[in-house]
């Protein structure tokens, strides 16, 4: 991507990258260590011409596994899939005038 002056390098974060939960200690560390890593990398090679952005997701996606435990969270209260591929694509597609280097997705319902 370096010598192409071009690409686009995209991380999956949680809630836990930017605080720990009881419990959790170990997921806080490895999202922590991510995002300082995106961070980091975004300050290497941004200058580079690759775009590196965090997308911290937040809430459960829908499908069947989150649909076995999740209960009901009313309309939209679950990420959609195709809503988050979007997202990505967006960030891809991003003018480098004006990069995102963190972005949220959640559901409207989720508490943060």
């Amino acid at each position: 991507m370096q010598p192409e002056r071009q690409g686009t390098i995209l991380f999956t974060g949680a809630t836990a990258a930017l605080r720990g939960g009881a419990n959790f200690a170990a997921f806080a560390i490895a999202k922590f260590g991510l995002r300082a890593l995106s961070q980091s990398l975004a300050r290497e090679v941004g200058p580079q011409g690759v775009h590196v952005a965090h997308v911290i997701v937040d809430g459960l996606i829908k499908g069947e596994r989150s649909d076995a435990f999740g209960g009901d969270k009313g309309p939209d209260g679950r990420l959609e899939p195709d809503a988050i591929a979007d997202a990505y694509w967006t960030l891809h597609r991003q003018h480098r005038s004006a990069w995102t280097q963190e972005l949220d997705l959640r559901p409207w319902s989720e508490r943060f």
